[in-house]
This record gives C-alpha cells, sequence and structure tokens, in this order.
C-alpha cells in the first residue's frame, strides 16, 4: 500500500507499508481522500517539532471515507465522510478523567508521534472520526486546523470590544482568528510578511495589522491602536521563541498571554515583566472533542468559509517534490492541501 513516511528531518520517501488488518472492536478503517499540511508538518520535517518521532507516516488534518468498522460500533458506518480527531488519549489519566483528552499524560497523536494518514487506508478509534453529510473531503482535512484555533481562543476567553492581538498570521494565527472574530473583540494581527496581512485586510477585514520589523516599533504601534493601554489579550502562534518571549511586552496590565505555537527551545523573560502587570500565562495544547462539532457545524451553515484558505495543492506523486518549497514564506502559501485519492 502507498505511503509517505519522514525518515528523518528534511527526508521524505514514498515507501510501501503493509495493508492495515481488518478493524477490531471499537476501530474502523478508513480511506485517505484530503491531509492538510500543518505547522506541525514542517516542524517536523525541519527538526524543530519537540514532539515528532521519526521514521513517521505524517498526517493528521484528514478528509477520510469509513470503508469498515469494527464490532461494536455504532457512530459511524461504511461511506460516511469524516474528519479526524488525531489525538490518542488514554482515558484513565488525570487530564482525561478531568474533561481534558487534549492534554492526556499519554497521548499519542497520529502523524506525530504515531502514523496518520498519508497512505492510501488506515485504522483509527471510530470515537475519532466525526461526520459530516455536506462537507468536501478538503473542507474535512480542514478541521483539526480550525479546532486548533478554536481551543486557543477558548484559553484565551476574549471579551466583547477587548484589544486582542493575535501574532503570527500562518494557518494556526488564522484559525484563532476565525474565532476570535466571533467574540467581537478587537484584532489587530501582527506577522513579520506583509502579504499575509494583507490577506487578513482583504479576506476579514482586519483593520489593524503591523508588519514586524523590530520589537520597538511593534510596541510603539500597538500603544497607538489601543491607546496606551496594549492587549487585553496576546495570543502568540509562531512558534519562535524570540517571539514568545518578547510577546509579554505587549500584554496589558492583568492582561493574558497565550502560547499556541510550539518551540524545542527555550522561552525567557526577565521575572518582572511577568509579575508586575499580574499578567496570566496559558498554553494551548490541541483540542477538545467538542470543538470539532462545533466547528463542522459553522462550516456547513457558511459562518466559517474555508475557500480562501487553501492556497496550494498538490497530488501524491508530487508531494516530495513539492514539500520543501511550501516550508519557505515566499511561497505564499497559507494551506497546502494533499490529494491522496479522488
Amino acid at each position: 500500500m502507498r505511503a509517505i513516511r519522514l525518515e528523518q528531518p528534511r527526508s521524505l520517501e514514498y515507501v510501501e507499508i503493509d495493508e492495515p488488518t481488518a478493524p477490531g472492536p471499537g476501530m474502523a478503517l478508513v480511506q485517505t481522500h484530503r491531509m492538510g499540511i500543518c505547522g506541525t508538518d514542517y516542524s517536523g520535517y525541519l527538526g524543530k517539532m519537540p514532539f515528532f518521532r521519526y521514521p513517521r507516516v505524517p498526517g493528521h488534518e484528514l478528509g477520510v471515507t469509513v470503508l469498515e468498522v469494527g464490532p461494536g460500533v455504532t457512530n459511524v458506518a461504511p461511506g460516511d465522510r469524516c474528519s479526524v480527531e488525531p489525538y490518542m488519549n488514554c482515558g484513565t489519566c488525570y487530564a482525561c478523567r478531568n474533561g481534558s483528552p487534549n492534554c492526556c499524560e499519554h497521548l499519542e497523536v497520529i502523524g506525530v508521534m504515531i502514523d496518520g494518514g498519508l497512505c492510501d487506508r488506515f485504522l483509527i478509534r471510530s470515537d475519532k472520526l466525526h461526520v459530516s453529510r455536506k462537507l468536501s473531503f478538503e473542507q474535512l482535512a480542514l478541521v483539526e486546523t480550525l479546532a486548533i484555533g478554536c481551543h486557543a481562543t477558548d484559553r484565551g476567553a476574549p471579551a466583547l470590544g477587548s484589544h486582542v492581538l493575535i501574532i503570527g498570521a500562518g494557518p494556526i494565527g488564522l484559525a484563532t482568528l476565525e474565532f476570535t472574530r466571533l467574540t467581537g473583540a478587537e484584532i489587530t494581527v501582527m506577522d513579520r510578511v506583509a502579504s499575509r496581512l494583507e490577506f487578513c485586510r482583504r479576506q476579514y477585514g482586519i483593520r489593524n495589522t503591523i508588519v514586524f520589523e523590530d520589537s520597538e516599533s511593534a510596541i510603539e504601534q500597538a500603544r497607538a491602536i489601543t491607546g496606551g493601554d496594549m492587549y487585553s489579550l496576546v495570543t502568540d502562534a509562531t512558534g519562535s521563541p524570540a517571539s514568545m518571549s518578547g510577546a509579554l511586552a505587549l500584554v496589558a496590565h492583568t492582561g493574558t498571554l497565550v502560547y499556541v505555537g510550539i518551540t524545542t527551545e527555550e522561552v525567557a523573560f526577565p521575572h518582572p515583566a511577568l509579575h508586575r502587570p499580574e499578567m496570566t500565562i496559558k498554553a494551548s495544547r490541541n483540542a477538545l472533542p467538542r470543538d470539532f462539532e462545533r466547528i463542522i457545524g459553522l462550516i456547513e451553515d457558511g459562518t466559517i468559509n474555508t475557500r480562501p484558505w487553501i492556497t496550494h495543492r498538490t497530488p501524491f506523486e508530487q508531494v516530495v517534490a513539492d514539500f520543501e518549497g511550501y516550508t519557505r514564506p515566499e511561497s505564499g502559501v497559507i494551506k497546502a492541501i494533499i490529494e491522496v485519492n479522488n
């Protein structure tokens, strides 16, 4: 069976792997149709993702069809089109028992810690499949990215009319933007790449944007936008330790900073930068099952328009040739989709 495996950083290879077995109790056999390339995939490719294990078949943003179900499965049936919730949690640890399976102590994310969906067919727990009768496979492949932004927004809890800053206008930053705009907050987006900020202005009507050139200039622009108060909520979606450290200077007194980007490096700052404004710092990891159901409904009813997101498509046969280019900002990629099967 066809698959693509990341053998080590910057080494993607076409491989043949064994066909999956028949699904056991609680499991489903699915066919991959579309895979979204995520920041995690790029970081794994570049060797910058702390949770990535090599060698690995990537793929966790997926639109799939159910082919066969195992004994006891009732939530999906053969022929169902689904989005995949890729977080394989244990169900028994402290986090799972307390409603946070997204940060299970023994979590294994498909395509990151265990093999994922960049292959023709694979087995998955049926409870991790979310059905839609309306969405295309491309839309289903975008649900997981949107779920990361949904959860990050919930972690920050922006208030109506409050000043909110999103740092990084890549897919995770844009996913956070999608849900922050639904809260009625006043949004500013910051990025180094001017074309990404133009996308935010054009597609989302964002009035306040900051092209990051240096910290002093960014702080001056932030003060001007917020009337000197700075931001009650800052979400850093860059995965850059320099950005994550510098983000504290953009948070209002008593405000909140959410880290949704991931880095392998240390994030450091002087303690007074945290203590003086009595700031709250939160991490945001993965998403919750309810986020997937909510997002599918929001795409189905038109609240979220996924069409502008997809800027690049590549067939399965071109992935190895195209992937390196997608890691470069000058490629203009917002979201690239791999066409695995029709």
